[in-house]
């Protein structure tokens, strides 16, 4: 995981969940977890939905975890029978699921004056054996880290407060820096253009996202690097080129 001498921190992510296979709840981590990742210097290299299925799970866990340096699951940590998210992975490390006891005290302390705990809310303190756990400012239950897995809500404000949470944490290298580049140009009428462009930057990789609005085809050109000031560079080489090609360019993007 390494692009010259710079080492790149690549991160999976395990959406689990029939509702979201079924298309009756639409995601929304993939975006706030990978904006987040990239502020903390990793790349998510991989997402990927299985549905409430263990065995399916356990195989993504197994894949991704070798493949990647971390792996962040959503979904499948709630109170009912269909919430096996803490199993498959225990299953998966070949470690047992106890409850862990802090995390039954934030859930006593959550639901005292909410009817208290029962059978189904203990539910959410079952943990893989050895696993801490992640502050989870909403509600009652937190999310779960082991190792190199963590363990997230599938609720989107409630993933937000646990990235909160583990913001700073985590070993990775430097933050992706994007500036973008937009014209009123069929991008096939370009690729050479785009390719001869990322090719004399090393270290830059240009992404070229098509539009069609208002009758008129368009694309902005997305220029990404860890170096600020190489992506300014390259985005204002690319905007001087697509200009002289009489493409007049929008620095920012359209």
């Amino acid at each position: 995981m390494s692009e010259g001498d710079t080492r790149i921190w690549t991160a999976a992510l395990l959406v689990i969940g029939d509702e979201i296979l079924s298309g009756r709840t639409q995601d929304k981590n993939v975006a706030q977890i990978g904006s987040w990742l990239n502020v903390q210097g990793i790349r998510l290299a991989e997402v990927r939905i299985v549905p409430d299925v263990e065995e399916r799970i356990v195989a993504a866990v197994s894949a991704l975890r070798q493949a990647n340096d971390y792996l962040f699951t959503t979904g499948g940590i709630g109170p009912t029978h269909d919430d096996i998210t803490v199993d498959a992975i225990a299953r998966a490390l070949g470690v047992d699921v106890v409850v862990h006891p802090d995390a039954q005290a934030a859930l006593e302390r959550y639901y005292a004056e909410r009817g208290g705990v029962n059978e189904a809310r203990l539910r959410m303190a079952r943990v893989p054996d050895g696993a801490e756990l992640i502050v989870n400012k909403v509600s009652g239950a937190p999310g779960i880290k082991l190792d190199d897995i963590f363990i997230l809500a599938g609720v989107p404000h409630i993933t937000a407060g646990m990235l909160d949470a583990l913001t700073g944490t985590l070993e990775g290298g430097r933050p992706l820096i994007s500036a973008t580049v937009g014209a009123l140009v069929p991008e096939s009428e370009v690729a050479d253009l785009l390719r001869e462009t990322e090719r004399a930057h090393d270290g830059v990789s240009i992404g070229s996202y098509p539009f069609f609005r208002e009758g008129r085809v368009g694309a902005n050109f997305v220029v990404r690097s860890e170096d600020q000031e190489l992506a300014q560079v390259c985005a204002d080489l690319l905007a001087a080129s697509l200009e002289s090609a009489g493409y007049p360019a929008v620095p920012g993007g359209i």
